[in-house]
């Protein structure tokens, strides 16, 4: 059914505001990304110290072979989105979080949930997360974040020491050729190579410590908590813009594309209108001229 000149133009004029809307939110999500992406640049850099310290009480102290006590809880914490418009962003990350604990021998699975969205996720997949955290609004909001998860660990732990723990981060990270691929990392309990003796120090100074060792073992380890968690945390705020400004640019080459099309079909329209409206004249002018022709012929007879 042809459509009117009013209801073509009313068309464009939506397309048009819609345009803005989606260009304002590619922007915003391209301005959002870089203050996260340097976040987790610093905190990789802080983790690196961390690591190196690590090595340096192993080599001190001798390599150690932590007790790992047969766990029956397990607590997964998924880092997601609290707002739409970024795709199957946090379906994916839910169902990799879904074929996890599926592969997990634990009695209790217990899940830490970031952002609303990601919530309805889980539940879509039967997962119920006991807590539902707000992510970070910006940069600065990371380490509340993380500080927050820090202490809802400590609870989890009940009292034991904190190697103790089985607890797995799950998050959205960064992959090669710009692609995001959701991820599963195990924080604790510690990776044996974090205290395995190196054979040689590459340094003439040795390290030392005058801490007790387990206060410094745990000042440690508590450390490298926060920083995997921050980075988690950071990552999974640069990939979900990532994510909302791939969709946008998606969403704005459809937009200009249906703008270009209601153009073209207003330009042919308002083109017909024009050549409707010329035939009416010259049909009106033509129908003037008959009688005053025919009384002429009259007269002359």
């Amino acid at each position: 059914m042809a459509q009117t000149l009013e209801t073509l133009t009313r068309h464009s004029d939506t397309l048009t505001s819609i345009r803005g809307i989606v260009h304002t939110m590619k922007t915003l999500s391209a301005i959002n990304a870089t203050p996260y992406e340097h976040a987790a640049r610093s905190i990789e850099a802080y983790h690196q110290t961390i690591l190196q310290g690590f090595a340096a009480f192993a080599y001190r102290t001798g390599e150690i072979v932590l007790r790992q006590d047969d766990t029956l809880e397990h607590l997964v914490i998924v880092f997601g989105s609290d707002h739409g418009l970024c795709g199957n962003y946090n379906e994916v990350l839910a169902e990799k979080v879904k074929q996890h604990c599926q592969g997990q021998a634990f009695r209790k699975q217990r899940l830490l949930c970031i952002g609303a969205q990601m919530n309805d996720a889980l539940d879509d997949q039967g997962l119920t997360p006991e807590a539902v955290l707000l992510p970070p609004a910006s940069a600065e909001g990371i380490g509340r974040l993380a500080g927050d998860i820090v202490t809802r660990i400590d609870r989890f732990s009940q009292g034991q020491p904190l190697h103790h723990l089985a607890v797995t981060l799950a998050f959205t990270q960064r992959g090669d050729h710009g692609l995001r691929e959701p991820v599963t990392q195990r924080l604790l309990p510690l990776a044996p190579s974090l205290l395995q003796r190196e054979k040689h120090w590459d340094s003439r100074s040795l390290p030392e410590y005058t801490m007790e060792a387990d206060a410094l073992l745990s000042s440690l380890i508590r450390s490298h908590i926060f920083a995997s968690v921050f980075r988690a945390s950071a990552e999974a705020m640069v990939t979900e813009n990532s994510a909302r400004l791939a969709l946008m640019q998606q969403a704005e080459q459809s937009v200009d594309e249906r703008i270009e099309e209601v153009t073209g079909e207003l330009r042919s329209v308002r083109q017909t209108e024009i050549t409707n409206e010329l035939m009416d004249v010259i049909i009106g002018f033509e129908a003037l001229k008959k009688p005053k022709n025919s009384a002429t012929e009259y007269n002359s007879q």
